[in-house]
């Protein structure tokens, strides 16, 4: 039965409920990405992020509506992850900031609340672009703003008409982004803020829900640290891969062959239309962006079997490095692939973030790797346009070391970036001309669509490979060379000195070899450097400077 006000019971539910309809649509909401990639990740990068929230809601006992908020806000904040997780934490931090004052929630009090949420929501994004989650955000807010205006006091009332028109705005959303239009969608992001809304009016209207969701698990009591030292392989991970192409035997024993590569307790089920897989791992990433080739992931379970020895860590100091003296300046890069890493951790990178464009990691994963570089200053290399967001709002949430966000958006950014870092100057200095070189760096990158589309008047077929540069898809066909050769001509010309070539893991040597030779007849002037770079999905990442 509907209330007129909502306490923080009856918030903890909405929210819950909001949470869990987010997570069943997540994998549709992944579809709604405009470029048919097959790392697109909305649904997934919001869900995560809510479900950290959640996870710390279910575990108050008799909650007031601050701690309600703290949880929601808190928990959002440190699972965000890629723009739009940042910016859903962002909405539920502006949100609780008002509530959490008031012991029960009325028309008025949520009319101000929403509009807190939006205004804090565009603040945290640089160039906020309307079309997006942000535009319906702002929709609802305005739409409770006039319904308080007209004198509404009913609750039920109020959340059915902002909800109305919040989906009447996002049906606007491709009328705002072209590229929307042209792709037959509306703003993934926009969507998943949809499901959490519907799902917390279904429980105010008091429809009956399973609002069963796993706890965060809480801090067990410390064992001997070294016995944990000794696990070989660290994380238990399962997931289900739900198969958007047919998986033969080949396949599933070449996944199984990888797995083995990077762990043991392997168990790989295979069935029509899906795959169950368990496997103890010191890099879950690996699996997971692996199993991405095959199709969406679900169901996703990390156990970490060291978590009393890396609790141990996190309170004594939260530094791996702790034994070590305390230096000035330390770097984080995320990356991923056997050659990236090899190479940034070259280049003097202390600790590298396993993922990127398969798997943006989160403000937590930022903070973690924070807690291990034991320097005065820090910089992050996100190296990836998603995860930007999400390291700028760890920088905010650490005071104890100075954090700069170096706003590489691909690796060859990230590299180009640390590179140029030089000891003898300062740190204002060094992050002036390190974000001034990310000009120069042209990147484009080759994978395979998941979904027929047209974008940029260019018709894409499942299974074409496709060209994506700086600017969006700028080369489509059936041959993985072909395609790249042509993104490299759109991309170099005679102010270009230098271009790199990182080969992924599906691509063989001699085939990237034959590509280096093409590249190189064509641009004789330039220095053309081919470096193993081991990633997934990507089966060349080129930057042109």
């Amino acid at each position: 039965m509907a209330h007129n006000t909502i306490n923080a019971a009856l918030l903890s539910q909405m929210f819950i409920a909001g949470a869990k309809k987010l997570e069943v649509s997540k994998e549709w909401i992944n579809e709604l990405n405009v470029f048919p990639v097959p790392d697109g990740d909305t649904g997934t990068n919001m869900t995560l992020t809510i479900m950290s929230a959640a996870g710390e809601v279910v575990a108050l006992k008799d909650p007031d509506m601050a701690s309600v908020c703290k949880a929601i806000s808190s928990g959002s904040l440190r699972g965000a992850r890629g723009n739009s997780g940042v910016i859903l934490s962002q909405l539920f931090r502006g949100f609780t900031n008002v509530v959490r004052d008031y012991d029960e929630i009325t028309v008025n009090v949520l009319a101000d609340a929403m509009e807190k949420a939006v205004e804090t929501a565009y603040k945290a994004v640089m160039k906020p672009k309307e079309g997006t989650i942000l535009t319906v955000a702002r929709g609802a807010s305005e739409k409770g703003r006039a319904l308080i205006n007209e004198g509404v006091k009913d609750m039920a009332k109020f959340l059915d008409e902002v909800i109305k028109h919040a989906d009447e705005v996002l049906l606007k959303t491709p009328d705002l982004l072209p590229v929307l239009k042209q792709a037959g969608v509306v703003d993934s992001g926009g969507q998943g803020l949809m499901e959490v809304l519907k799902g917390a009016f279904d429980i105010f209207m008091g429809k009956e829900l399973d609002l069963t969701i796993s706890a965060k698990p809480t801090m067990k009591p410390k064992t001997d640290a070294k016995a944990e030292i000794d696990i070989k392989f660290g994380y238990c991970t399962e997931f289900i891969i739900m198969l958007t192409r047919h998986f033969n035997i080949k396949q599933e024993l070449d996944y199984k062959s990888y797995l083995e590569s990077i762990g043991d307790s392997i168990v790989v089920v295979a069935d029509d239309d899906l795959i169950k897989v368990h496997v103890h791992t010191n890099d879950p990433g690996l699996a997971l962006q692996k199993a991405l080739k095959y199709g969406a992931l679900s169901n996703i379970k990390i156990d970490n079997m060291r978590l009393e020895h890396q609790e141990t860590l996190f309170n004594e100091g939260k530094d791996a490095g702790k034994d070590m003296p305390r230096k000035e300046v330390g770097f984080i890069a995320v990356s991923v692939g056997a050659g990236i890493n090899e190479i940034f951790t070259g280049l003097g990178v202390d600790y590298l973030i396993e993922g990127g464009q398969t798997m943006n990691p989160s403000t937590e994963d930022m903070l973690n790797a924070i807690s291990h570089v034991n320097a005065d200053n820090i910089y992050i290399l996100p190296n990836n346009k998603n995860i930007i967001l999400a390291a700028n709002q760890a920088a905010t949430l650490v005071n104890d070391k100075k954090i700069i966000v170096i706003p590489t958006k691909t690796v060859p950014q990230g590299i180009t970036a640390i590179i140029n870092f030089v000891p003898d100057l300062g740190i204002d200095e060094n992050t002036a001309n390190m974000s001034e070189e990310l000009k120069g760096v042209k990147t484009g990158q080759v994978t395979y669509a998941v979904r027929d589309t047209m974008i940029d008047d260019k018709e894409i077929k499942q299974g074409d490979y496709m060209g994506i540069n700086d600017d969006g898809i700028c080369s489509v066909g059936t041959h993985i060379n072909d395609v790249t050769f042509e993104m490299i001509t759109q991309m170099a010309d005679d102010s270009n000195e230098l271009i790199s070539i990182y080969y992924g893991e599906d691509i063989e040597e001699q085939t990237a070899l034959a590509m280096k030779e093409r590249i190189k007849d064509k641009y004789s002037r330039h220095d053309i450097e081919l470096q193993y770079g081991g990633q997934p999905i990507y089966y060349y990442i080129i930057s042109v400077e």
